[in-house]
């Protein structure tokens, strides 16, 4: 009886994550002009495209929440808790792997932005 709520359960689970397949993962800016060499309108071009890449970031960990959220509604009281804590597992690993891109891009984009004043100083 156990197989077959799981099955029913990875089943709806399947239907749901299809209703919110809306959250899309960011694309990360392309390039980040060398700070060593770009210019002022490069700087701030890249400035925009980190800045809008943040939000797009929080809009699609947002979604992850409210997906995981409809996930556990969906299932209503026929989830388990093992199954409510490995929708929270695979939300926080996801959660946590788009956190530490942002960090990067934004490291890299601070560290050109550091060479740029540096070589620009006055």
């Amino acid at each position: 009886m156990k197989t077959i709520a799981s099955v029913l359960l990875v089943a709806a689970a399947s239907l749901v994550s299809q209703a919110y397949a809306g959250c899309t993962y960011p694309t990360a800016p392309e390039k980040i002009p060398d700070g060593a060499s770009a210019t002022l309108e490069e700087m701030t071009a890249a400035k925009s495209l980190v800045v809008q890449y943040n939000k797009d970031m929080e809009g699609y960990l947002a979604c992850l929440k409210l997906e995981n959220d409809g996930k556990i509604a969906e299932a209503g009281d026929k989830i388990t808790p093992e199954q409510k804590q490995e929708l929270a597992r695979m939300e926080a690993q996801k959660h946590n792997a788009a956190i530490d891109e942002l960090e990067a891009v934004a490291a890299r984009f601070n560290e050109q932005l550091r060479a740029y004043n540096a070589k620009n100083k006055k």
